[in-house]
């Protein structure tokens, strides 16, 4: 049996998460505390009570997101659960990926996105950019589509999610600020000690593996103001003989 656990992104926090997994198993919490300590603010607490407008904010998600999804995959090693044959994660997820594969601490790795989150929500504050989910027609409409609204704005494919789904977003400033902070991320990037990873990880830029930290680095760098390329790294999973799929967070996005 070989299985690919893949983790999500942004959108599937909400006030409880994790609360029943919690209650049978301590590694839930456990993980929690250790952000805690990592972040200087308390992160089961944000997970269970809120508000969600503090929980919304991009540079407190994308480490409660990670937190989350690194707390869940070590409850199944704690369980004795099978090993993982290949991983993913979409957008903010790869971190969580990586993570989990062992290319770096896990303190290491909420206290980056963090910083990630922060850049990002620097680069486009509320009300500057927007998204939108556009369902039922093929990439290369979308694309015509894009082309044909600019109208000396910016709107691009971000996300390529699923067959007949995929997610746009634009505005010229904002894209041009969120490369300026990939060159933010860029330096704190290079701060970070990384591993080979220990299970081999597919990457949202290129659908590419790879087991050089410095090319892991390269990636996560152009990964900020690319899009993500979902739909293929699931096909490439399929075609190398994944049999199944575990998704590794609070809720059920990536499977739905």
């Amino acid at each position: 049996m070989n299985i690919a656990f893949v983790f999500p992104g942004q959108g599937s926090q909400s006030i409880g998460m994790l609360r029943e997994l919690a209650a049978g198993h301590p590694e839930i919490e456990q993980t929690f505390a250790e952000a805690s300590q990592a972040l200087g603010m308390d992160m089961w607490q944000l997970a269970q009570q809120g508000p969600e407008e503090t929980m919304g904010m991009t540079e407190n998600t994308q480490p409660l997101m990670l937190t989350a999804g690194y707390a869940v995959w070590r409850a199944w090693q704690a369980n004795e659960g099978a090993p993982a044959t290949v991983m993913a994660g979409h957008s903010l997820g790869e971190y969580t990926a990586l993570t989990c594969a062992g290319v770096m601490s896990f303190a290491d790795a909420v206290s980056l996105v963090r910083d990630r989150g922060r850049f990002m929500q620097q680069a486009v504050p509320p009300g500057t950019g927007a998204m939108a989910a556009i369902i039922g027609l093929e990439d290369d409409q979308v694309r015509q589509a894009c082309e044909e609204a600019k109208q000396n704005e910016v709107v691009e494919p971000v996300n390529f999610n699923a067959p007949g789904q995929v997610a746009i977003a634009g505005h010229r400033g904002a894209v041009e600020r969120a490369v300026e902070a990939a060159k933010r991320l860029q330096k704190r990037l290079y701060e970070i000690s990384m591993n080979a990873p220990q299970v081999p990880v597919i990457h949202n830029f290129n659908v590419e593996i790879y087991s050089d930290p410095e090319e892991i680095k390269k990636v996560l760098i152009q990964q900020i103001a690319a899009p993500v390329r979902w739909v293929e790294s699931i096909q490439k999973m399929e075609q190398s003989g994944t049999t199944h799929f575990i998704e590794c967070g609070p809720n059920a996005v990536l499977s739905g």
